[in-house]
């Protein structure tokens, strides 16, 4: 039986590295063989292309490069680790995927939306998640939380607050097949009992339909 493949996402500060960690622990718990996943990285050359991207701040990428690296560490991860995953049957889950690179790179940085997607599936062999769990939140909110835990912000976490708000709005207002917002604004308990309720809807259904 294939396996599904689950992303959380929402703008920094959200909540989602915690959050994905609960859902592992929950699925590993219940039976499920589970492969846990970051983007960018995931791979040994993909983590080095993340380093690149995230945390070489004297690198000044123009806005094209930021998204061809990105693409570069997401078509490694693809190829060799979750699409091998899913099609093993294992529930794979990602700390973000494709809707960030439109998120950042598109509506925040302001690239080609349609250029961006064209070539989000190159990279991606077309590949989508089965179920997206965005997590939203005010980018200020994000950030006051970041600062409060005293994370040092990375290289696209240290772009100018209007970059944040776009991308906080767009999550906000993003619909489609298998998206489900969550209200993030809250303690990380409740967030994640309510995501827990939404992936074992979507895995009880997905089982049903297998057995039917």
């Amino acid at each position: 039986m294939a396996g599904s493949f689950i992303v959380v996402e929402g703008p920094d500060g959200s909540g989602k590295t915690t959050l994905v960690a609960d859902l592992v622990q929950r699925l590993t718990d219940t039976g499920h063989h589970v492969v846990q996943v970051r983007e960018p990285g995931g791979t040994p050359s993909a983590e080095v292309l993340r380093d690149l991207v995230l945390n070489q701040t004297q690198h000044a990428w123009t806005d094209p490069a930021e998204l061809f690296l990105i693409l570069a560490a997401r078509a490694e991860l693809v190829e060799n680790v979750v699409q091998p995953a899913i099609e093993s049957g294992a529930v794979v889950v990602s700390d973000r995927f494709g809707l960030s690179t439109i998120a950042y790179q598109a509506i925040g940085r302001g690239l080609p939306p349609d250029q961006v997607a064209s070539a989000l599936d190159l990279a991606t062999g077309g590949l989508r998640p089965h179920l997206t769990v965005i997590l939203d939140v005010e980018a200020a909110v994000g950030q006051e939380r970041q600062a409060a835990a005293g994370k040092r912000p990375d290289r696209i976490e240290q772009a100018a607050s209007e970059l944040h708000d776009r991308v906080s709005d767009y999550y906000a207002g993003v619909q489609g097949r298998g998206i489900v917002h969550i209200d993030a604004n809250r303690g990380a308990e409740p967030v994640a009992d309510d995501a827990w309720q939404v992936v074992s809807e979507y895995l009880a259904e997905q089982h049903s339909a297998t057995q039917g």
